[in-house]
């Protein structure tokens, strides 16, 4: 019927007919034309060459990549990869403002490292002798380990937000976020090889205060036999001094120092809790964690509404502590207990978490998840996330995991953490035989009631495949959950 149309419209009026095929013509052609154009477009502005030559260019998906000294030392660095990197180039673009008396307006502007510029084949860079490095660019061309890890480990200045209460107030009319649930810690844990002996230690400061201080306060945690003996030691560190030289930190006595060659060394002057058995016999001593080579997750921080955050940083996924604690008479050797640190910090009223960690001296894996207050973000929408890293860097990341815990009489007995991402296939089941319980004042789950903090210790069972690889081990490691305490 549609042809018989068109032969008799072509028939009785072809003059018509004729100018409207031309015009239809026209269209597909201009509409092919305009794709093409869209698709090339497309193609350079994704072109190495634009972004200052080289032949790859590595993006965040939604942003800069915050960690790009961790990428270009850990990652492109890794004996995986080294050798396929001719040459590495961390840029970053911008907008400057030039002012005059004739005009002014913004200006686009892009810095880099000149010599690696030049290694990657920049052409603006190229014929610019002047342009040299600088000696704060050596910290991006061989960075010590200690330099590495302490910009990663940095401490953070309380976010200035409007839509943060102040200190004294419960919260924003609106609901929102607390600055005095502001908090930012050094925590580390180690474990002996039979998993009889383990400590938590903790260096955390709160929000400063008008004067510029921040409360702070030192604890640690000692388990051993199935005893948990506390130890504690407050003060106030000037926020200044905090961000400028953490995470060399002082308080009280106690301290951290991140040395050279990345080693960490921790001296500890604490007093015994009077829930201890000799509640006057305080602990003190000196410990040094050597970090496993390439063993650290980038920072990442998670935001919600009205100026939340949470951040995380693993600078040291696996290590060894050496030294002697002192509690009282008694000296604790550390030496050979495996060892981990990481670093948190955010506003922590009503927030809740999942975590753990293992690793059986070449591989490890870290997991965890988030539970945000429901009036700053979805907490069913905060998935979970799983790590793989290997002696020789990086291996895999999931943010397809599950994480299920089985209780016995209101206690987690057995925790299940399953990644079914087509790249990290692995399932994690820990069986608890360790548990330390701490109250949180601040943390509350979805009725309002208070949790309690469990820290759990156990022999984890770990199969699966990523990248290629088989995994499949058994190792003593730990993990973070909490309960009601109701419970």
């Amino acid at each position: 019927m549609i042809v018989r149309l068109a032969v008799r419209s072509l028939v009785t009026r072809p003059l018509r007919s004729a100018v409207l095929s031309i015009g239809f013509g026209l269209s597909i052609a201009v509409m092919a034309e305009l794709l093409g154009v869209g698709e090339v477009i497309l193609e350079q502005a994704h072109s190495p060459a634009l972004s200052g030559g080289g032949d790859i260019v590595l993006t965040g998906t939604i942003g800069p990549i915050d960690s790009a000294r961790f990428v270009l030392t850990s990652v492109l660095a890794s004996p995986a990869l080294a050798p396929r990197v001719a040459a590495a180039s961390p840029t970053r673009r911008g907008t400057v403002y030039l002012l005059s008396g004739n005009a002014g307006g913004p200006i686009a502007v892009r810095g880099g490292i000149p010599s690696r510029e030049r290694a990657v084949g920049d052409p603006e860079t190229a014929g610019v002798p002047a342009w040299a490095d600088e000696p704060a660019d050596a910290l991006w061309i061989d960075a010590a380990p200690g330099d590495l890890l302490r910009a990663m480990d940095r401490f953070h200045p309380t976010p200035d937000s409007p839509q943060i209460a102040s200190t004294d107030g419960p919260g924003s009319e609106a609901g929102g976020v607390a600055r005095s649930s502001w908090a930012e810690w050094l925590y580390f844990n180690a474990r002996s090889t039979d998993g009889l002996r383990r400590f938590y230690l903790t260096f955390i400061t709160g929000p400063p205060a008008a004067s510029g201080m921040r409360p702070a306060y030192v604890r640690l945690q000692l388990n051993q036999g199935g005893t948990t003996r506390n130890f504690s030691a407050r003060g106030f560190v000037g926020d200044r001094e905090l961000l400028d030289r953490a995470p060399d930190v002082d308080i009280a006595g106690n301290r951290v120092r991140v040395e050279p060659d990345g080693r960490y060394r921790i001296t500890l002057a604490l007093d015994a809790d009077t829930g201890n058995p000799n509640p006057s016999s305080g602990l003190s001593g000196e410990l040094v964690l050597t970090p496993a080579a390439g063993r650290s997750i980038p920072p990442a921080t998670i935001r919600g509404a009205r100026g939340w955050l949470s951040g995380y940083v693993v600078p040291v996924l696996s290590g060894a502590f050496t030294g002697t604690l002192h509690a009282g008479t008694e000296a604790i050797d550390a030496s050979g207990m495996a060892g981990y640190h990481d670093h948190n910090w955010g506003y922590w009223e009503g927030v809740r978490w999942q975590w753990g960690q293992v690793t059986d001296g070449t591989t490890s894996i870290i997991y965890g998840r988030v539970f945000p207050p429901a009036d700053v973000a979805d907490p069913a929408r905060v998935p979970g996330v799983l790590g793989v890293i290997g002696a020789d860097g990086p291996i895999g990341f999931s943010t397809d995991v599950a994480i299920r815990e089985d209780d016995d009489n209101g206690r987690p007995r057995t925790l299940t953490i399953e990644s079914r991402d087509r790249r990290l296939d692995m399932t994690l089941r820990l069986e608890v035989s360790e548990t330390v319980q701490t109250a949180m004042a601040l943390t509350r789950d979805a009725a309002g009631s208070t949790m309690t903090f469990l820290q759990l210790g156990g022999v984890y069972r770990v199969t699966g495949r990523v990248a290629g690889r088989e995994i499949n081990f058994s190792a003593r490691g730990s993990a973070e959950t909490f309960r009601a305490t109701t419970q």
